[in-house]
């Protein structure tokens, strides 16, 4: 027993009695049992569990807009750069005049074009005229023959490593875009020489050009889905290309035709590369009419072909290693 006690002063003041406080016996010794020292330590309380983390990649079939992955594209950028680049060097590549071919061949197109149809066919046609609609033409014809031959110049590519199909027929237009700048700057030196002063329409060419691409986009990609399948569209499509190009005001203006008459001049506006030709030309040389009616038509057209051509090459793209 151990007796707990107050100052008998303050006790006094206070008036505290002593009180006996019962206490650890000294000679009581504590043990341990052997099973209690081996029983392992309580467990824990459980942590809550964390939400599962979100997947960086989703494989899922695409459909309906998921189908032009745009975002794709933009990821592969290198190697659109990098086709585009080869494309270039490979064109030019073990040609004596190399990169001048570029500015000779719409020359000498627009040439004979200028004497066919303004000599000959006593046409309202000039040189200058048919150079300005020549670098529209050229441009539309070039990437829809290289976008539709690009899937099978490559064939190895495309049946061993994956990236966007999309980016081959879209590195033909990156490098064609490169050719038609440099006719553009031809084009420049021309005018100065007619002493024909650029004006304001000017501004609206990259309009023109945007449209065109597109419509010549989406055939393109049409036509490089059909060519692995069938390999006849190779032999077609430059029959077509000669066919389009006379059916299209490159060396003759809209108005020879509808000087022919309305109703010839109805069917033939139906070609949407004739509003555009026709618009490429007055903004160039500021020869022709402007008819917005039969341009918004146009411009409608090339969009609706765009997506239309880019949804079948997308759906057909998942034969392309199978068969090509």
């Amino acid at each position: 027993m151990v007796s707990v006690g107050v100052d008998p002063v303050a006790d006094e003041h206070s008036g505290t009695d002593l009180v006996d406080v019962p206490g650890p016996d000294p000679m009581t010794t504590t043990t341990t049992s052997p099973a209690a020292k081996l029983a392992p330590p309580p467990a824990p309380s459980a942590a809550p569990a964390r939400p599962a983390p979100r997947p960086h990649l989703r494989i899922k079939p695409a459909s309906g807009w998921s189908l032009l992955n745009f975002r794709e594209i933009v990821a592969f950028r290198d190697l659109l750069w990098t086709m585009a680049g080869r494309d270039l060097k490979l064109r030019y590549r073990q040609t004596a005049l190399g990169a001048i071919w570029v500015v000779l061949q719409p020359l000498m197109n627009a040439a004979i074009l200028a004497f066919i149809f303004g000599r000959v066919a006593k046409l309202q046609s000039s040189f200058l005229t048919c150079f300005a609609a020549m670098l529209c033409w050229q441009m539309f014809s070039q990437v829809l023959s290289k976008s539709a031959a690009s899937m099978i110049g490559n064939s190895q590519l495309v049946s061993k490593v994956y990236f966007p199909r999309l980016i081959l027929p879209l590195s033909t237009a990156l490098s064609t875009l490169i050719d038609t700048a440099v006719s553009f700057v031809v084009m420049l030196v021309l005018l100065a020489l007619y002493g024909r002063a650029p004006g304001a329409a000017m501004l609206l060419v990259p309009v023109w050009i945007g449209l065109t691409l597109l419509l010549a986009l989406g055939v393109g990609f049409l036509s490089s889905a059909l060519t692995v399948q069938y390999r006849d569209v190779n032999y077609i499509l430059p029959v077509l290309l000669q066919v389009l190009m006379l059916a299209s005001p490159v060396g003759y203006s809209v108005e020879a035709v509808a000087n022919a008459s309305p109703l010839a001049k109805q069917l033939y506006m139906l070609n949407p590369l004739a509003s555009l030709l026709e618009a490429f030309r007055w903004s160039l040389v500021g020869e022709g009419h402007m008819q917005w009616g039969y341009l918004t038509y146009a411009a409608a057209v090339s969009i609706a072909v765009f997506f239309a051509g880019a949804f079948t090459f997308r759906r057909m793209e998942r034969r392309f290693a199978d068969v090509i």
